[in-house]
C-alpha cells in the first residue's frame, strides 16, 4: 500500500471518529475534572498523534478508545507539569483514577447530555450557553458559531474561553438538573440543538457529510431530550420542527443540483412519515397548554406542509404565527420571515415596510437572507434598481454555488422598466 493511500485512510478514519465521537470524548474526558478546555486540547493532540501513528502502524480496531487513552494520558502529562500549582495534585489524582478505571475504552459512557446541561448552568452567562454547547458537544469552531449568532469570531472566541474557565473554577457538576432547575437551563440546550440542526440542514444537496451528520446528530439529541422530558411542550415543539424540515431535504434540489425554494418544491418528494410524526408530536405539545417559540415555529412548518394535500398555505394564519413569534423572540430573522408572509397575506408594499423596520440592525449587514428578502420585495414593488443592488449583496454573501446561481437568475430577470409583475418566491423560508 502506498504512503499516500495510507495517509488518506488514516485521515479518513480520524475524521470519521471526529464526526461521530468528538462531543462524546470531550464530555467523558471532562466529566470529573470539569476541565473542558484541557480535554479539548488533549483530544486535539490525540487526533494529531493518530494521523501520524495510524499511518505508520495501521488503524486500530477501536479508534475511539485509542483516542480516549491517548487524550487522557496527555491530560495527565499536562497536570504533572503544573504540579506546583494549587489543586494540581487533586486534578492529577482524578485523571489517574480515570486511567485505571477506563480499561481499553471499548465501552465509553455517553455524557453528552450532562455536558450540555453543565454548559447551561446559571453561573454561565446566558448569551454564551448555547454557543458553548455547540463547541464542546458538537465540535463547532468559534468562527462558525459566530456566524450563527451574528457576532465577530474574536468576540465569540473570548466568550467561550471565559465560559470554560468558569465551569472549571466553579466546579460545575456534569449532571442532569432537578425538575425545579430544568426550565432555566432547557432553553439553552434546545437553542444549541436547533442551531446544530440548522447548520447541518443548510447543505440542501446533502453533499457535505459533516453537515448532514450534524442534522442527524441534532435529531438524535432532540429525541433524547424528548424521552428525558416528555412533559415539556417546547422539547416536543423543537423535535416536530426539525422533523418537518428534515422531511423536505430531498426536495430542495432539482435533478441538475439546482436550488429549489420552498414554494417551488414538489410536495410528493417530501417524506410523509416524518411529516406525520411531526404532526402527531406537535398535536401532543399543543394539549399541554404552554405555547412557546419552537411550537410556533413547528406550526409554521405545519402550515406549509398542507401543500401535500394540494392546498395553499393560509397566509393570514402564518402572519398571526409570526406575530406571536416576534413577540416572544424579538429576533431579526423572525422579522424577515414575517415581512415575507405579510407580503403574501396583505401586499408587497406592506411587507417591504415591515422589512425596512429592521434594516438598521447592524447584525443584518452580512446576513444573506435579509438581502435576498429585500431584493425580492423591492422587485415586487417595482423598484428594480434598488432590487438589483440588494441581489448583488445577497449573491456576494451566499457561499452555496447553487443558491448563488438561483439568486443570479432572479437578478437577471429584473426588468429595466419600473413596472414589475408580482411573483412569489419565499427565499427566506427553509
Amino acid at each position: 500500500m502506498g504512503a499516500t493511500r495510507r495517509d488518506r485512510q488514516a485521515g479518513e478514519a480520524a475524521e470519521q471518529v471526529a464526526r461521530h465521537s468528538y462531543g462524546k470524548l470531550v464530555a467523558y474526558l471532562s466529566a470529573r475534572t470539569r476541565d473542558i478546555a484541557g480535554a479539548e486540547d488533549a483530544l486535539s493532540e490525540a487526533f494529531a498523534a493518530a494521523l501520524a501513528q495510524w499511518d505508520a502502524d495501521g488503524i486500530p480496531a477501536n479508534p475511539e478508545g485509542w483516542l480516549l487513552t491517548v487524550a487522557r494520558r496527555r491530560m495527565i502529562d499536562t497536570a504533572r507539569q503544573r504540579e506546583t500549582r494549587a489543586g494540581a495534585a487533586d486534578h492529577l489524582k482524578l485523571l489517574a483514577d480515570e486511567l485505571r478505571e477506563a480499561g481499553d475504552g471499548s465501552d465509553i459512557p455517553d455524557e453528552r447530555l450532562r455536558l450540555m446541561f453543565a454548559c447551561a448552568h446559571p453561573a454561565i452567562d446566558r448569551q454564551i450557553r448555547s454557543p458553548l454547547i455547540l463547541q464542546t458537544v458538537l465540535g463547532f469552531d468559534a468562527a462558525t458559531i459566530a456566524g450563527c449568532y451574528l457576532v465577530s469570531p474574536v468576540t465569540m472566541g473570548q466568550r467561550l474561553v471565559r465560559a470554560k474557565t468558569k465551569i472549571k473554577q466553579a466546579g460545575i457538576a456534569f449532571r442532569l438538573p432537578e425538575r425545579a432547575e430544568m426550565p432555566e437551563r432547557l432553553d439553552a440546550v434546545l437553542e444549541a440543538i436547533y442551531a446544530a440542526f440548522t447548520e447541518g440542514w443548510s447543505d440542501p444537496a446533502g453533499t457535505e457529510q459533516r453537515r448532514r451528520e450534524l442534522a442527524h446528530e441534532a435529531l438524535w439529541l432532540g429525541r433524547l431530550v424528548a424521552r428525558l422530558l416528555p412533559g415539556e411542550p417546547e422539547v416536543l415543539g423543537l423535535l416536530a420542527l426539525m422533523l418537518h424540515l428534515e422531511a423536505r431535504r430531498c426536495a430542495r434540489r432539482d435533478h441538475q443540483g439546482g436550488y429549489v425554494p420552498l414554494d417551488d418544491q414538489d410536495p410528493s418528494k417530501w417524506d410523509a412519515m416524518l411529516i406525520g410524526e411531526a404532526e402527531d408530536i406537535l398535536l401532543g405539545a399543543s394539549h399541554m397548554g404552554r405555547i412557546g417559540r419552537y411550537q410556533l415555529e413547528g406550526a409554521v412548518q405545519s402550515a406549509h406542509a398542507i401543500r401535500r394535500f394540494g392546498r395553499p398555505p393560509d397566509w393570514t394564519v402564518l402572519a398571526t404565527l409570526y406575530d406571536a413569534l416576534l413577540t416572544i423572540t424579538g429576533s431579526p430573522v423572525v422579522a424577515i420571515n414575517r415581512a415575507m408572509v405579510i407580503a403574501e397575506a396583505r401586499s408587497p408594499e406592506e411587507g417591504l415596510s415591515v422589512l425596512c423596520g429592521v434594516e438598521n440592525d447592524p447584525r443584518l449587514s452580512r446576513y444573506q437572507p435579509y438581502w435576498a428578502a429585500r431584493a425580492e420585495l423591492l422587485a415586487r414593488c417595482g423598484q428594480a434598481a434598488a432590487a438589483d443592488q440588494a441581489y448583488a449583496c445577497a449573491i456576494r454573501l451566499e457561499p452555496d454555488p447553487s443558491v448563488r446561481r438561483f439568486l443570479q437568475d432572479r437578478r437577471e430577470r429584473l426588468p429595466t422598466a419600473s413596472a414589475v409583475q408580482p411573483h412569489a418566491r419565499k427565499l427566506t423560508f427553509p
